[in-house]
């Protein structure tokens, strides 16, 4: 029906379906929604998983819930953890974007990570269904990450695309509109947060909430040695007094904290490079690499990598809103476009 509805009637809807964040595209309009992916229930048995609230205003309860409220995040390391939740959130997130009508049941496009099971996949596409969506079909996330930072996916040349997400990174190499060699970390913008958070607990015996440990990467933190981006106060619990404390925190230490996880993402695109066919890596030498994902505006992460690989490294124009808006290009024109969808 969708298609004999002028466009700005139009319910066809790509989704990136993200750890941190869920992005919803609706065809003609662009972006619509773009939400923390967190679910807030009620855990009382006269409200036994009654949603309360869904993204932003639930992301605002996380670590201030009541003992009957619990902020979860249904998404993790890029797939549904918990599925009735995702249904919950995606109905919302639908509802919020084109309104509550059953008789339009829309076409959807949604982004899933590079080597997800069977298993997920269909987990994906019953959560998606059970949400009130039509047709669903699925693209790798780096492969819609590639189409939304405008690399030439068609030609016969390599490109690579690191998409560094809030639980995963995805490394790709995509040529003839297909994806020649994929690899895929589940180490992605929440394990700086939680390198952080497990830091200032060994190092100072303070806890502090996701929330902060967010704050310090923002402000703090860089992949690579940087002008001396000063200090921060931070606020926890003291873990042996049990009261609240005051600390200061510098960038350096901040760099240190996330080492291990950038180093993992550093040996992805490290062994990427080395396992590409030779023709397509020389081309991308040439073209250079395309950081893309929430992960990849961590300072100096494209430093970093040029220094380890010797490749130039680029940051996409929109590296938020890539993957949603490369799905949202295939919905487009998807005649076009339908080799780069999977089943």
């Amino acid at each position: 029906m969708a298609h004999f509805l002028p466009s700005w009637f139009s319910s066809d809807i790509a989704i990136d379906l993200g750890t941190s964040n869920t992005l919803l595209f609706l065809r003609g309009r662009g972006i619509v929604i773009n939400e923390p992916s967190v679910v807030a229930v009620d855990k009382r048995m006269v409200n036994k998983n009654r949603v309360v609230a869904v993204g932003r205003e639930a992301k605002d309860m996380l670590g201030r819930t009541p003992g009957t409220i619990t902020a979860i995040r249904p998404i993790q390391k890029g797939v549904i953890s918990d599925f009735d939740a995702t249904v919950e959130m995606l109905r919302t997130l639908l509802e919020r974007a084109i309104g509550r009508m059953a008789f339009l049941k829309p076409r959807v496009v949604v982004g899933v990570p590079v080597g997800i099971t069977e298993v997920e996949k269909r987990a994906v596409k019953e959560s998606a269904e059970s949400a009130n969506a039509g047709e669903v079909f699925l693209i790798e996330e780096p492969m819609a990450a590639a189409i939304g930072a405008g690399m030439p996916i068609t030609e016969p040349y390599g490109n690579m695309i690191v998409d560094v997400g809030g639980g995963t990174t995805e490394v790709a190499v995509i040529s003839l509109g297909g994806i020649v060699y994929s690899h895929s970390v589940r180490i992605g913008g929440d394990n700086l947060d939680g390198a952080i958070t497990a830091h200032i607990k060994k190092h100072y015996s303070l806890l502090i909430g996701e929330r902060t440990a967010e704050q310090i990467k923002i402000r703090l933190g860089t992949a690579f040695p940087d002008d001396d981006l000063g200090t921060m106060e931070v606020k926890g619990r003291d873990i042996i007094a049990g009261v609240p404390r005051t600390i200061e925190v510098g960038s350096a230490e901040v760099r240190e904290a996330m080492a291990e996880p950038i180093a993992t993402i550093a040996e992805a695109v490290r062994t990427s490079l080395e396992r590409t066919p030779p023709e397509l890596a020389s081309d991308i030498v040439d073209r250079g690499i395309i950081l893309s994902g929430g992960g990849s505006l961590l300072r100096n992460l494209d430093v970093l990598l040029h220094s380890e690989t010797g490749v130039p490294v680029m940051l996409s124009s929109d590296p938020l809103c890539g993957t949603v808006l490369g799905a949202g290009k295939v919905l487009e024109e998807i005649d076009q476009l339908r080799q780069v969808l999977t089943v």
